[in-house]
């Protein structure tokens, strides 16, 4: 979802319009959006794919434009005035009660745009990063009562062990989960300063790469807070329910927790199983193929793409589509 890069309210709209929505074009090539469909874009944000999409999708076509930022939900109802866009102020997890209510039967494609936004990053008060001393949130819906802080505050220390074991801390995780709850002993850990400035303070200068030792944390802690890899695993499989034939389903995603994630599901949406986890274990048989794999490998920007937005240099795009009845059953 990167990048926007204006600050809320109407001043900074007109200046939005400029903003280059990530692999635009391969979006569109894999999305393949046809006058007169139906398509989901799962995560709106300032609606620079979705624009795009609608001119594609002529007067008798219908997107279907979800998002759970309120302040992205405003941004892109401005930018997509004039266009064919059902607008829902909501969590992609809970695509099968959307498209009931909606009364829609079947969809002819998805785009699931991931991560958080530039504009999400420079709002300081959102606490997404530690450039500005901010409440701890990293809620991407404000509605959500799980707070960063909450978190940080709560979770045992295994637990924090594993937070960041798997964010790359290595050998450091043990010793910064210690550190994070001596500090929140003494008194609770609120700010974006306060989280940061514990990992600067353990981590020494001389093992640490050119990156803030706090930057691996945040992103854990961010994907933690709001779900991120559990809700993806649900969204596509609904999508995966919902689809037409010939439906595309196209992922962008920003870091490898969620490109592994879209990778493993479209294996198994294509009847394929990942290897076992025990060695000689008896794995059961794979499902009948529901989808083609259409991206063998991600594909990543173009040098041109990352020439004139830096931000978008690490995203991974990755598509399946839906075989026919025939084909699933052959």
């Amino acid at each position: 979802m990167i990048p926007e890069e204006q600050p809320s309210g109407a001043a900074g709209y007109a200046d939005e319009l400029t903003h280059e929505p990530v692999m635009l074009q391969e979006v569109l090539d894999f999305l393949d959006p046809q006058p007169g469909e139906t398509i989901v874009d799962g995560t709106l944000g300032g609606g620079g794919h979705a624009l795009e999409i609608c001119r594609r999708l002529g007067p008798t076509g219908r997107l279907i434009g979800i998002e759970q930022d309120a302040d992205a939900l405003i941004r892109a109802r401005h930018r997509l005035q004039g266009c064919p866009v059902t607008f829902v102020h909501d969590n992609f997890r809970n695509l099968d009660n959307i498209l009931t209510t909606l009364a829609v039967d079947g969809v002819d494609g998805f785009l699931f745009d991931l991560g958080v936004s530039s504009f999400q990053l420079e709002t300081g008060a959102r606490g997404f990063s530690f450039r500005a001393d901010a409440p701890l949130d990293m809620r991407m819906d404000p509605r959500n009562p799980l707070t960063a802080a909450a978190l940080v505050n709560r979770l045992s220390e295994e637990e924090m062990v594993r937070l960041f074991f798997t964010a790359g801390y290595g050998r450091w995780a043990r010793r910064l989960a210690r550190a994070v709850i001596t500090s929140r002993q003494q008194s609770p850990i609120n700010t974006t300063t306060e989280f940061a400035d514990i990992f600067a303070a353990t981590i020494p200068a001389t093992y640490r790469s050119k990156i803030h030792p706090a930057t691996q944390a945040f992103l854990a802690l961010r994907i933690a807070v709001n779900e991120e890899i559990t809700v993806l695993d649900e969204a596509l499989t609904i999508a995966a329910d919902h689809s037409n034939t010939d439906a595309r389903i196209v992922v962008l995603s920003y870091h490898s927790l969620e490109d592994g994630a879209t990778k493993w599901k479209f294996r198994d949406l294509a009847g394929r199983r990942p290897p076992p986890s025990i060695p000689f274990a008896v794995e059961p048989p794979a499902p009948a193929p529901r989808f083609r794999i259409l991206t063998k490998k991600p594909l990543t920007p173009t040098p041109e793409e990352i020439r004139r937005n830096p931000r978008s240099r690490s995203a991974k795009l990755r598509a399946v589509e839906r075989l026919s009845d025939d084909e699933c059953s052959s």
